[in-house]
């Protein structure tokens, strides 16, 4: 896998949430991604940015261009200090929340993608890599 491009964004304020949707769709749009893609990576890179900023206390997001072979794809890399999550499963499922939302932010967003990979320890922070492939 070879990465033609990479894009790092701070995660500190509910405006960079919407600047990270503008970036995201950008290089959706450069690479290809049909609407539905776009839309599915765009609302993935939200919820996930929103938690980001809102649970995990600011943190950044990699952007990146994949290219291998056969396939293009985009790569979302989600970096938080935060208080990390106890239950990986349990914070996965619709309708879990720790807060005011509505619980399918991670799960949702897995269902998003083609890939996800989540890492998180309490007191370690989180991080969260998706890919979508086209």
């Amino acid at each position: 896998m070879n990465v033609q491009a990479d894009k790092t964004q701070p995660l500190v304020s509910t405006d960079d949430i919407v600047q990270v949707r503008r970036a995201v769709r950008e290089m959706a749009v450069e690479i290809g991604f049909s609407l539905v893609d776009q839309t599915k990576l765009v609302t993935a890179a939200s919820e996930l940015a929103r938690n980001a900023v809102i649970y995990g206390g600011g943190g950044t997001v990699k952007i990146e261009i994949l290219r291998d072979d056969r396939r293009t794809g985009l790569r979302l890399t989600f970096t938080d200090q935060g208080p990390g999550i106890p239950d990986i499963e349990l914070a996965l499922k619709d309708g879990y929340t720790t807060g005011d939302g509505l619980g399918i932010g991670l799960g949702g967003s897995r269902r998003l993608v083609n890939e996800f990979e989540i890492d998180s320890r309490p007191g370690a922070g989180t991080r969260v890599s998706v890919i979508r492939w086209k």
